[in-house]
């Protein structure tokens, strides 16, 4: 099975497959590159990913994060006031509306690169002033891990793991540029949300995986049941 989670995620995802019993091999789609984030004055901090939560200093503001895995890493970081959302940006962004006040001041959001755009557009249309500032960079991989290359050889590998639409694409695309669309096209693909697999479809289109299936919310939890064949627990953190 390859995971193509970025790292230190890819890890912990494969070690909850090694206790499922699965044989997982890591193939990070995404190099995480944090950046140094000049906080500015806001009332509360919104976080889409527990790489957000690493990258920023502890402020004494409310934070508010998209999923309970990206409000762990916040905690872990020294934030004290953290509320977690249920795992979408627009569960978020409905979160912003319900604790926080548009008069009360701007809202920091610390994203990756690339990322959120919609989410800030939401907030503003809710009210808010947004600041939006970089707190790391996903650079795609270059090259396949050699156990992740050695494995494709052999025709090992049946299924594949995607967390993101852009790590998905990243993934399709560093694999089909190494030789191994076809081999793409006989994996099952599991998804983490309806629009994961949409991208990863569409990535690798005009191919076509021999099956996509996605999780019922968007968390490790219900993704990893999808391969372990039982309900997740409707109270456990996600994967955000």
């Amino acid at each position: 099975m390859l995971v193509t989670r970025p790292e230190p995620g890819g890890e912990e995802t494969a070690a909850r497959l090694r206790a499922l019993g699965f044989a997982p091999i890591l193939a990070p789609a995404l190099v995480l590159q944090p950046r140094p984030v000049a906080v500015p004055r806001a009332q509360a901090i919104l976080i889409t990913s527990r790489a957000a939560a690493r990258a920023l200093t502890p402020q004494p503001v409310p934070l508010l994060a998209v999923g309970e895995a990206s409000a762990a890493a916040a905690r872990e970081s020294g934030f004290t006031d953290v509320t977690a959302a249920a795992g979408t940006a627009a569960d978020l962004a409905r979160l912003a509306a319900e604790r926080l006040d548009p008069a009360a001041g701007p809202l920091l959001l610390a994203v990756g690169e690339g990322y959120a755009l919609d989410l800030a557009a939401d907030l503003r249309a809710r009210g808010f002033r947004v600041a939006r500032r970089i707190a790391y960079r996903a650079a795609p991989a270059l090259t396949l891990p050699e156990a992740c290359a050695a494995a494709l050889g052999h025709g090992t590998i049946t299924s594949i793991l995607f967390h993101s639409p852009r790590s998905a694409h990243c993934a399709i695309t560093l694999l089909r540029a190494a030789g191994h669309a076809a081999t793409l096209a006989g994996m099952e693909a599991f998804a983490i949300s309806q629009r994961v697999a949409d991208a990863a479809a569409a990535a690798i289109a005009p191919l076509a995986f021999r099956a996509i299936h996605v999780a019922g919310r968007p968390s490790e939890d219900a993704l990893l049941a999808l391969l372990s064949g039982r309900a997740a627990p409707p109270a456990a953190p996600g994967a955000s």
